[in-house]
């Protein structure tokens, strides 16, 4: 049996994931979106990149079939499966001033960002290095003006998205922390690693 990996609601996890090796991410009760991020394991200066995917995968809706890129447009793992198939790949990690500014939140507020630094600052990583993060299970919505929504994820109990990495990677994941991208409820993430 595959061993199952829990992270608690609103904190993370990082790990090193072999080149070939699979990484399945799985919301257990539904409508809950995980944060990642993605690291060559040998050199963290090569990173994952949000303009590099949209740009080469030619979507901004990246699912089965897609590619992950890397700021020196290496592939990093593909998408393997992915039962939900609402993911985001254009908003930032959720941070401090994210409450301070789109919520008027005041006092401490977990954030992935913080939970994204907390688990790879072992790693001899800074909050600088984070990049933007594939949103996995979150559900951007935009209009014909471009305007941006976010709304609680599609994805039911259950759901997983499947990744096969292309290199050696060093990859941090989050239950995530902001109220509007998991409909109002936190709950925890799911990992297998099969290598």
């Amino acid at each position: 049996m595959k061993a199952i990996h829990h992270i608690e609601k609103q904190t993370g996890k990082a790990f090193k994931l072999k080149k070939g090796a699979f990484l399945t991410v799985i919301d257990p009760m539904g409508q809950q979106v995980s944060d990642m991020v993605l690291f060559n394991s040998h050199d963290v200066n090569e990173k994952l990149s949000s303009g590099k995917s949209l740009d080469f995968e030619e979507s901004i809706l990246l699912t089965k079939g897609h590619f992950l890129w890397s700021n020196r447009s290496n592939k990093m793992v593909k998408i393997i499966e992915d039962t939900n198939g609402r993911n985001d790949f254009l908003l930032a990690p959720c941070s401090k001033e994210t409450f301070e500014i789109m919520y008027n939140y005041k006092g401490y507020h977990p954030s992935c960002l913080e939970n994204l630094y907390t688990n790879l600052k072992p790693f001899g990583l800074s909050m600088d290095d984070i990049p933007t993060a594939f949103n996995i299970f979150m559900n951007v919505q935009f209009d014909q003006k471009g305007k941006l929504s976010v709304l609680p994820p599609t994805s039911k109990g259950g759901d997983y998205i499947k990744f096969e990495a292309q290199m050696d990677l060093l990859v941090a994941l989050t239950a995530c922390s902001a109220e509007d991208s998991n409909g109002g409820r936190f709950k925890p993430i799911h990992y297998i690693i099969e290598e």
